[in-house]
């Protein structure tokens, strides 16, 4: 189970991110245009790294839904790879059973 700290940091960046998700792709936007004036685009640039770091997409780690392990957690289900293992041995996902051949 990860630590309490590290799951309010997740839930923090992941507030941020949308927050910022709508100035950050418009910044974007202006930099990678290629008819952006040079002296704008500079402006866009600096105005991009002034964002809070947090409010980066990157730095948005997926983890367990249940208790927060950042690691082998299947995308599909929010579920790391041993409550997914534990959840489907019992019969808790519908569909999935334990396969055999």
């Amino acid at each position: 189970m990860a630590r309490r700290s590290l799951r309010s940091r997740q839930a923090r960046r992941e507030e941020l991110v949308a927050q910022y998700a709508a100035r950050r792709t418009e910044l974007k936007e202006t930099i990678r245009s290629p008819q952006t004036d040079p002296a704008d685009r500079a402006a866009a640039v600096r105005r991009l790294s002034r964002l809070p770091r947090d409010s980066s997409p990157v730095r948005l780690r997926s983890r367990d839904v249940v208790d927060g392990r950042p690691r082998g957690v299947l995308t599909r289900f929010g579920l790391s790879r041993i409550r997914f293992r534990d959840a489907a041995l019992r019969g808790q996902l519908p569909g999935i059973r334990k396969a055999s051949w």
